[in-house]
């Protein structure tokens, strides 16, 4: 067996959201860090790696940049899901303080995520390319005066020290990642909740998005995600990423997807998965807070 084939990629550094998601769904894995997503790509193409754990959105920032323009020319396959709540830790180095802090660096979207204890603490706001990457800075620099914003496994693996945990300012603060491969490995029909996700472009006609989503309303398919971006550098063309409950051998989504088709010039499956657990409780919890916000 090829040695690869027991490892997972991810972007970032040793301690990043991403490493502790690749640890918590495949623990007999070996989690391989590089600086892009397209090297996490690359590396599942080239077989460097069996899987790739890509983070695609979050329940508070919303989508991650740049994921939904990658995949569709990846040539890779979604194979499985993973939701992973975020903690946020506020960490320093082992002299630092409550006192002694000034600054705080971490991730555009960790730094958004935690604004309240930003303002309690009057901090002033560094943004650097990673929270897992901001604690090695700080570790190596040694400055009391500059705490970062990030995981209790970034504090471990760069030797600081934790001032304040679960900082963020919503508890419901989860990541979506998805897991690649270079190979398809669909979901079986009728063994649980399952997700297919596509991408399409519409055809030059009237109302095209409109008709090609008519199917779906149509045939009783439950559309949990539409994402449209702009492609080719022109403002007339977009494609759209679509996430569906269902399996493409469902009667209902066999028909939708022939009427999609049928409006699209372009249209792949990307993958067809079981719906994670925590999804489905995620979305409870949801209709949950919903209720009890309502007028």
């Amino acid at each position: 067996m090829n040695g690869n084939n027991n490892k997972i990629v991810f972007q970032g550094e040793g301690g990043a959201y991403s490493h502790i998601a690749c640890v918590n769904k495949y623990p007999d894995m070996e989690p391989i860090p590089v600086q892009t997503f397209e090297d996490a790509f690359s590396y599942v193409k080239k077989g460097k790696a069996k899987y790739a754990m890509i983070p695609i959105e979050n329940s508070l920032a919303g989508r991650v940049a740049d994921i939904h323009h990658l995949l569709p020319t990846s040539n890779l396959y979604i194979v499985d899901e993973f939701f992973l709540p975020i903690r946020h830790q506020l960490i320093t180095v082992k002299d630092s303080s409550l006192e002694k802090i000034s600054h705080i660096m971490s991730h555009s979207h960790a730094l958004g995520q935690c604004r309240k204890i930003i303002r309690k603490l009057n901090l002033k706001q560094i943004v650097a390319v990673d929270t897992a990457g901001s604690a090695r800075i700080i570790s190596e620099k040694n400055d009391p005066s500059v705490a970062v914003i990030a995981s209790e496994l970034a504090a471990e693996t760069y030797n600081l020290k934790i001032l304040e945990k679960n900082i963020e300012d919503a508890n419901h603060n989860t990541t979506r990642f998805i897991i690649l491969s270079s190979e398809p490995d669909d979901a079986e029909p009728n063994e649980g909740p399952t997700i297919t996700s596509i991408v399409f472009r519409v055809r030059n006609v009237p109302a095209a998005l409109y008709k090609a989503m008519g199917g779906f309303s149509t045939n009783n398919v439950n559309m949990t995600k539409l994402e449209s971006y702009i492609v080719g550098g022109s403002f007339a063309a977009a494609q759209f990423y679509v996430d569906i409950e269902g399996h493409p051998n469902d009667n209902n989504v066999r028909l939708a997807l022939e009427e999609l088709d049928f409006f699209s010039n372009e249209l792949r499956i990307l993958g067809v998965y079981r719906a994670s657990e925590l999804r489905i409780k995620i979305e409870e919890d949801s209709k949950s807070r919903k209720f009890v916000n309502s007028p």
